[in-house]
Formats: C-alpha cells, structure tokens, sequence
C-alpha cells in the first residue's frame, strides 16, 4: 500500500510542479491551441499540458514497480513512448489521422506482442468464450486502438477528458490493489495522481489543455488496464470475481466509448471520414443545451458511475443481457438530450466590447459587433 501511495503522490506533486512552468513556456514560445470556428474556447490557451501528465505518470511509475518482478512493465512505458512523441508532435506540428493511427497500432503492437496484453476470451458474449489466437489479437488491436481514441474525442471541454480518467483509472487501480495485483495498481493510481494534479489547472475556465500528448496517453493507460482486468476477473481463485468482465469494463469506459463509437458510425454513414471533425460529440450536444463546462463533466460522469453501479447490480445475468442493457440505456440517454430543446447562448469576450450569438444548432455564429476583434468559437 505504501509504494502505491507513493506512487500517487509523487505522479501529483511532479505534474502539479510541471504545469506551470509549460504554461509560462508555451506563453513566451506561442504554443497555443487557437480559436477557431469548431473549437469552444475564445482565446489562445496553452495545450501542452500532457507533457506535466507524462512526467508525473512516468516517473512515478519507474520510481515505484519493480521490473524484476514485472518485466512486462516496461514495455507498457516504451509503448507509453510511443504515444508522448506521437501526440506531442500533432500538438505542435499537427498529424494527419492516418498517421496517428499508424503510431497507435505500434504501441498495441509493443503491448501485445512484448507486453502480452491480448483478449482471449470473449467470456460468453454472443456465445464464444476461448478464442483463436489470431482472433485475439485482431480484437485486441481494434479494442487498444478504439479506446485510445475514445479519451482522444471526447477531449472537448475543460475538465472532461481529465475527470472521466481519474474515474477510471482509480477504479480500475482500487481493484487491482483489492486482488493483490499491485503493479497494475501503481499503474492506474500514478496516472489519476496525474490528472488529479492536471485537473487543478484545466478546471473551466482551463488555463491549459492536455492536448493530443495527454489524451492519447490516458486511452493507452486504460487500455491496458481494462484488458488485464477482462483477462483476470473471472479467473478460478480470484479474491473479488465479476461474473461478466467484459461488460464490468465497457461500463467503467462507456462514455467515452459510446461517443466516439456513435460519432464514428454517424460520419461514416454520411459517408466522410471517421476522423473529420465535427459538433455531434455528447458534450457539445450539452453545450448547446444549455450547460456549462462544468455542468457537463459532472453530468458526464455521475453518468458513468451510474453505467457502473448498474452494471454491478446485473453482473448475476447473462452477459448477453447486460451488455444490450447498456447499449439500451445509452441510447435512449442520448435520445433524451438529443431530442431537447437547444438554447441560444450569448458568449462576451473578457473586455467586454465583442459579443458572440450562437445560434440553436450550434453551428451558426454571428458577430454582433463591427469590432474587428469579433472572433469564431463553436
């Protein structure tokens, strides 16, 4: 407990030291993230903030696990690598989608093959348990991937992103401590040490973002973590087993995974690119409800707690069933917000002398000043 501990505290103190001086040096280097007409924010804001999360997340972790014991590890940080250079570059220089899915299929590829993080068992669902070898390594691939992007898309308003990983990733490292499996615990609670360090800074009105360097590396860590956590759950000896672990994860994942998932399957049947960007993610659906950024991240995840505690109480049933109850509710969430009425905002700049009017759809913006200094946020 007290490596753990220490993990947690050194990944916070690290991250929270680091924050403001990449703030200072993004201001002095022009190291922004720039309004524009999709983006919300109205002024340039720092967005290199995943460097203070890498630091603090790494550094915890090499202090604490010992590699003797867990040889794997250390490939989870050369993957964990991979994903830092990898965001940090579309921060600064901006990659294009392939690209970056071509660097995210390097890291499930370090992870897989020399981590031995694989699916290999489907647990039941559509009725398949033990699966091909191949198989598993095409789901594995695919489950990495989506969930590295998942933390990626819904990386749009202050504090979300963040706050929906110190959720995870603190539940997935409580019950790994709880099973004794204490290396992948460190793992989960250095990171929520991080964000919980990030958080501080990224509250709304955020003075810094996490950027691609920060999300990407969250969706790699709880990719990890949920795998390992399908693979042992319902394994014989076990000290707290979960009847259906594959429905446990998607719960504790789910509206990250929902959104990217239901954004992905609406570009595509309009027949654009998954990755072309939009305003149909949930939280910009709250926004033009009405909501605040701080409203929509504790709406978003009292959500998840509920998907959580719900699917705890049905783990008895059929896996079959509680991963369609799910996908129910979800959607029928969804619907609910979707299907509300959308409110006018009126946006004023700091000073004072531009007002911006966004419309119901939230994609009409209109200046209501000749001033030049009149900016496009969505």
């Amino acid at each position: 407990m007290e490596i753990i501990l220490m993990a947690m505290t050194l990944a916070f103190v690290i991250t929270f030291t680091a924050i403001p001086v990449i703030i200072n040096v993004s201001q002095i280097k022009k190291l922004y993230d720039l309004p524009n007409a999709r983006k919300i924010h109205a002024r340039p804001i720092p967005s290199l903030g995943g460097l203070g999360i890498f630091a603090g997340f790494i550094i915890a972790c090499l202090m604490t696990i010992p590699f003797k014991n867990a040889p794997n590890f250390q490939y989870f940080f050369a993957a964990a690598l991979v994903i830092f250079f990898l965001g940090l570059k579309d921060d600064i220089l901006i990659l294009t989608p392939m690209k970056k899915i071509i660097g995210q299929i390097i890291a499930a590829f370090i992870v897989i093959y020399k981590g031995g993080i694989v699916i290999g068992s489907m647990h039941g669902f559509l009725g398949v348990n033990e699966m091909p070898g191949m198989i598993g390594m095409i789901l594995t691939y695919l489950t990495i991937v989506v969930i590295i992007n998942s933390f990626n898309l819904i990386d749009g308003v202050d504090g979300l992103a963040g706050g929906l990983g110190i959720f995870t990733t603190l539940a997935f490292g409580i019950y790994f401590y709880l099973v004794g499996q204490v290396n992948y615990a460190t793992l989960g609670l250095a990171m929520s040490g991080s964000l919980m360090a990030f958080l501080i800074f990224n509250r709304s009105p955020a003075r810094i973002f996490m950027g691609d360097t920060g999300s990407l590396l969250i969706g790699l860590v709880n990719a990890i973590l949920a795998i390992r956590f399908i693979n042992i759950a319902d394994a014989p000896g076990t000290a707290i087993p979960f009847n259906a672990p594959p429905a446990i994860a998607i719960s504790l994942l789910i509206i990250p995974l929902f959104d990217t998932l239901r954004v992905f399957a609406i570009r595509i049947f309009n027949r654009r690119s998954p990755f072309s960007p939009d305003r149909n993610h949930i939280h910009h659906i709250l926004l033009d409800r009405g909501m605040s950024h701080s409203t929509v991240c504790l709406t978003l995840i009292a959500a998840n707690i509920f998907f959580v505690a719900a699917t705890y109480f049905l783990s008895p049933l059929n896996i079959n069933l509680i991963i369609p109850i799910l996908l129910g509710v979800a959607f029928g969430g969804f619907a609910l917000v979707y299907f509300s009425k959308p409110q006018i905002r009126v946006v004023v700049n700091k000073d004072a002398k531009d007002i911006l009017h966004i419309s119901s759809n939230g994609s009409q913006i209109m200046p209501l000043t000749t001033s030049p200094k009149a900016v496009e946020q969505n």
